[in-house]
């Protein structure tokens, strides 16, 4: 009855990149996982911060005026409002911890954005 999500489980099945995948959720948060590799759209979300950790790989993220470097068993918050840009050189597996409903582009839109609330 009582199981724990297996990350590494989680992450097999699947091979998409920039298509998150809803894991778990707690009251209004949902625990979503990535893949991604390359660079992302510069967006915002004006409404809520957005938590990102990483679990393989290195991320980087941008900011208008400077970037961070994640590495695995790191875990960096984007406060809400901040214009940011995701990117990795290799493949990075992580994690965002974000309210339900809030779109990986934000209000940016465009081919990028992802479904929502996709489940594995």
């Amino acid at each position: 009855m009582y199981q724990p999500v297996n990350l590494k489980n989680k992450f097999s099945l699947f091979d998409a990149r920039w298509q998150p995948k809803v894991i778990a959720q707690m009251n209004d948060y949902q625990f979503k996982i990535v893949k991604i590799e390359g660079d992302f759209i510069w967006h915002a979300h004006p409404e809520t911060d957005e938590a990102f950790i990483v679990v393989e790989g290195v991320l980087r993220i941008d900011f208008r005026d400077g970037h961070v470097l994640v590495n695995p068993g790191e875990l960096y918050v984007v406060p809400k409002g901040v214009e940011h840009k995701t990117s990795a050189e290799g493949v990075v597996k992580m994690m965002m911890i974000e309210p339900c409903g809030v779109l990986n582009t934000g209000h940016e839109g465009g081919e990028r954005t992802a479904e929502n609330d996709v489940w594995i």
